[in-house]
């Protein structure tokens, strides 16, 4: 996830207790929007301030996402195509539609912590535009599981497969919310990891998992349980992550934020698809 335009990562944030500015919210948008899907937005203002609001929006743009890839697997059962064929395609527009920048962090983040070197050359690892062994096992594992699990639920009725979707992706999103919370630093000085590392207050993280808990009751109306526990077991999968980058590397980057996204969604799904 690369960094969206220069910036001084040194710049201190807004004071916490000032609510923000509509002007402050629009460009906090745009830059998540711009942040987590391919679309063309228009970013204008990046600094600390709308890093934090950029942050805390991510599942809600997570989950326009799954409402979107619902819309394209609905389509596609229309059409009479395969649950095979179905899950491929949402799979594949998932990963079109973020350019397959999260499946690159993914990689990266694997490829450093697989290479047991020191901190410093970790992170250049993490760097290079090559994929190493290591993360092209963890690209192929996880879209091998995304897809296999929509295979499980492709079938559901659409008020289901939009609320298994939304939770997924937005889930994955909310990961970034989380590892963003304040007191979790940056392994770097410069890059997207510095621009939004410890900018979000961690009772953002719950307001953003609540809706997608309370969505989640309807993956499975006969176990209403088990949208909450994707959830709490997909953001829990990524704050472990988090937790070892921090004390292998120091801190987050942006790479370390794709696979956090990777990580959640795909664990998310893989439980709603039990």
């Amino acid at each position: 996830m690369p960094d969206p335009t220069p910036h001084d990562p040194t710049a201190p944030p807004d004071p916490a207790g000032g609510g923000p500015s509509g002007a402050v919210l629009l460009a906090a948008a745009r830059l998540s929007v711009s942040t987590f899907t391919v679309l063309p937005v228009p970013v204008g203002r990046v600094d600390r301030a709308t890093a934090r609001g950029a942050m805390a929006l991510a599942p809600t743009v997570g989950a326009a996402l799954g409402a979107v890839l619902t819309g394209l697997a609905l389509l596609l059962r229309l059409a009479g195509a395969p649950v095979g064929v179905l899950a491929v395609a949402v799979v594949l527009g998932a990963v079109l539609a973020t350019r397959a920048l999260h499946l690159d962090g993914l990689a990266d983040t694997v490829d450093a912590l697989g290479s047991y070197a020191d901190r410093d050359r970790a992170l250049a690892i993490m760097k290079r535009s090559d994929i190493g062994p290591f993360g092209v096992v963890a690209l192929v594992l996880a879209l091998a599981g995304q897809v296999a699990a929509v295979v499980a639920v492709g079938d559901r009725p659409p008020l289901a497969l939009l609320a298994t979707l939304l939770v997924a992706a937005g889930t994955g999103r909310l990961a970034v919310t989380a590892a963003c919370r304040r007191g979790v630093p940056a392994a770097r000085p410069e890059g997207l990891g510095a621009l939004v590392a410890g900018t979000v207050p961690a009772w953002l993280v719950a307001v953003g998992a609540v809706p997608l808990a309370a969505i989640g009751l309807a993956a499975d109306p006969t176990r209403p349980w088990l949208g909450p526990l994707a959830v709490v077991l997909g953001l829990a999968a990524a704050l472990l992550l988090v937790r070892h980058v921090t004390r292998r590397l120091g801190g987050i980057t942006g790479d370390v934020l794709g696979a956090c996204v990777e990580l959640a969604g795909t664990v998310a799904l893989a439980v709603l698809s039990c």
